[in-house]
């Protein structure tokens, strides 16, 4: 198989690690940086070059698609399966799981557990919006923020209006949700490959802060999902259309509660925890897929 990677940097834990699972498999592989791929479109075919070079003859392309590049990096993909090479996300699947707002109604949609989430745009609705939510605490976080940036945590009905007033005057797009007491800090995150949880581990957040992010200081140990659990992280995937997917879950009265898919998610923590061979898993996945039929233009 002649596999590509996209990822901005070659160095980094998870594409290093699928280099040399793709290389132990027997595979040729190449790390492209999505930014310095660019593409003819004309209604007699694709073409896309790399520094000059043209990409050519891959048969699967494995995205690892930052959130900064986000748009770029799906057109690139898009124009990857447009040329007939297959891919465990697709373009338009990424771009499902980076809008919360969106992944959130696409998963509730289908009945998945999430935390109760309230959006809006008027400053003259923030005190209904806040009501339809309920009494604080209320956590409150951007739209498209990764790895614990951008989360807060207000205790008071006038700390959550001041959070939502302050973004709202820099134009940023939020979420406000439910606090989950009962989670204690702590969340689950499922790795899901294909149509199963390959690996999984809880991450607890420092003490003094509610986020688990390994990023922000939590901590992390290998763990062995419910039932109820690996079924709700493989359906959350399933649904968004991610072959490969982080499935972040709470432990609630209520059940598992998803708080977020993540559809690049960081290998270096989970096969630390678990001693799983994630990136090989991942591989194998990719080499079974079947060729690329089609592009999914209309994101459902």
């Amino acid at each position: 198989m002649k596999l590509a990677i996209l990822s901005r940097n070659g160095k980094l834990y998870s594409t290093r690690r699928l280099v040399e699972a793709a290389r132990e498999a027997g595979h040729s592989v190449r790390v492209l940086d999505p930014l310095r791929c660019y593409m003819r479109i004309s209604n007699s075919g694709f073409l896309m070059r790399y520094k000059g070079k043209p990409i050519a003859g891959y048969d699967a392309v494995v995205p690892r698609i930052g959130a900064s590049v986000t748009r770029y990096g799906c057109a690139v993909l898009r124009q990857f399966e447009l040329m007939g090479t297959r891919s465990p996300n697709s373009a338009a699947a990424i771009a499902r799981a980076r809008d919360k707002l969106r992944c959130h109604q696409v998963l509730a949609a289908e009945g998945i557990g999430l935390p109760d989430t309230v959006f809006g745009d008027n400053p003259d609705d923030t005190g209904d919006l806040l009501t339809l939510l309920g009494p604080p605490p209320h956590v409150v976080k951007l739209n498209e923020g990764t790895q614990g940036a951008g989360v807060m945590l207000t205790e008071k009905l006038s700390a959550s209006r001041g959070a939502v007033e302050t973004l709202r005057g820099l134009y940023a797009s939020f979420l406000v949700q439910e606090f989950i007491a009962e989670a204690k800090g702590a969340d689950l995150r499922c790795f899901v490959v294909g149509e199963r949880v390959v690996a999984a581990m809880r991450r607890q957040a420092p003490k003094g802060d509610f986020r688990s992010n390994l990023h922000r200081g939590g901590t992390a140990k290998a763990v062995r999902p419910t039932r109820a659990e690996a079924q709700t992280a493989v359906r959350a995937a399933r649904i968004l259309g991610l072959g490969v997917a982080g499935v972040d879950l709470i432990r609630s009265k209520r059940g598992p509660l998803v708080l977020e898919v993540n559809s690049s998610p960081g290998l270096e923590g989970i096969e630390a925890a678990t001693g799983v061979d994630v990136a090989g898993t991942i591989i194998g996945y990719v080499a079974g897929l079947p060729a690329q039929a089609n592009v999914d233009e209309t994101g459902n």
